[in-house]
């Protein structure tokens, strides 16, 4: 696994490194010019998962509430952190997930969110993936003014996956568990985001 920002960047080329805004406007230009006659049934489902996921993130951004405990330590952080998300803009935990992150990140000069897509960058990212979740997203790698990595997140809060799990487990289909894992994150507004934050700004 790469542990430093130089080691992960030597091999992406600059122009695969977007910032947040850069990721959004790239979907929304895709879902815009999108010919639907043109896509096989994989690609139309995508498709549309892109759009309700654009919806999503613009939710989020719109409601967001940072929570007080989560910025005081943003705020402390004084020297400057990288915090890259591996991803693309058809998963739902990612639009679930990310847009709090990158609000987060705002919040602090010191802080760089960049987004890399996943599918075009396989070499690079899978060094950050499991055997037990074969290139999960999204991921989100954290490193510090030496570009040394000092954490990792995803794909989705510990009790979202539990909840994944549990679903799985009773026999629930794709569609049907993904339903309500989203019913979850409608509730839940980012709480065990912010937890899970706490612990790793912490550490």
């Amino acid at each position: 696994m790469n542990k430093t920002l130089s080691s992960f960047l030597n091999k992406v080329e600059q122009s695969n490194l977007l910032s947040f805004d850069e990721f959004n406007k790239l979907s929304e230009n895709k879902i815009a010019t999108a010919n639907i006659d043109n896509l096989n049934e994989k690609e139309k489902m995508l498709l549309n998962y892109s759009k309700i996921n654009a919806q999503r993130t613009s939710r989020i951004l719109r409601t967001f509430k940072p929570n007080s405990e989560v910025v005081k330590l943003i705020q402390k952080i004084e020297k400057p952190q990288t915090w890259i998300a591996i991803t693309e803009d058809w998963c739902g935990d990612s639009a679930q997930n990310l847009p709090y992150f990158y609000k987060y990140s705002e919040l602090n000069s010191n802080i760089t969110f960049n987004i890399i897509l996943r599918d075009s960058n396989l070499e690079l990212v899978d060094n950050y993936f499991s055997e037990s979740n074969p290139r999960s997203i999204p991921k989100v790698v954290g490193f510090d003014s030496n570009g040394n990595e000092i954490f990792t997140w995803g794909a989705r809060p510990k009790v979202a996956q539990e909840l994944v799990s549990k679903l799985k487990d009773e026999g629930f289909s794709k569609e049907d568990f993904n339903h309500k894992l989203h019913l979850w994150y409608g509730k839940n507004r980012g709480k065990e985001l912010e937890k899970e934050l706490v612990i790793l700004l912490n550490s």
